[in-house]
């Protein structure tokens, strides 16, 4: 099978699967570290006097949501869903504020779910389906594109697809 035949059916390939396994694990991390909070409040321990302090029963209860519907959004990318591109890049959002106003109890974890979640942004924004825009065919050697009369670009040669 030559890579114009590649199989397609995935319903996510490279950045946003990964952005996906990313979330589910995130996700995941998160419930329990939300567990943690909420069963045991001396198991963090805050540096410093914080501005946004709330008690780590709150946190454990934030955690602990925004970690099941993270987890259960990243299984949606996972799947293919439509829904759950955009609303990953929503809570991947949030969990970045989130781990931000955390900082004070788990510094390194959350600059590295916070870097996460800039990441799984970007995925879920990149579009993975970029030959089919710009007009390229499977094989990636640039095919030709049906322009017609309402094509705009069909009467400007070089002119890229859109303008």
């Amino acid at each position: 099978m030559d890579s114009a035949q590649r199989d397609t059916t995935s319903p996510a390939s490279g950045p946003t699967l990964f952005a996906g396994v990313l979330m589910l694990v995130n996700g995941v991390l998160s419930v329990l570290a939300g567990i943690t909070g909420i069963a045991k409040d001396d198991v963090y321990a805050r540096l410093g006097d914080y501005v946004y302090k709330f008690n780590l029963t709150t946190w454990g209860w934030i955690h602990l949501v925004l970690g099941v519907v993270v987890a259960v959004t990243g299984w949606g990318v996972l799947k293919g869903m439509d829904w759950a591109r955009g609303a990953g890049v929503g809570l991947a959002a949030v969990s970045i504020v989130a781990q931000f106003l955390w900082l004070p109890y788990t510094p390194l974890w959350a600059l590295v779910s916070i870097a996460l979640g800039m990441f799984v942004i970007w995925a879920l924004c990149a579009d993975g389906s970029g030959a089919d825009r710009s007009g390229a065919d499977a094989s990636g050697t640039g095919g030709s594109r049906a322009g017609g009369p309402g094509d705009p670009g069909a009467d400007r040669p070089g002119a890229a697809p859109g303008l």
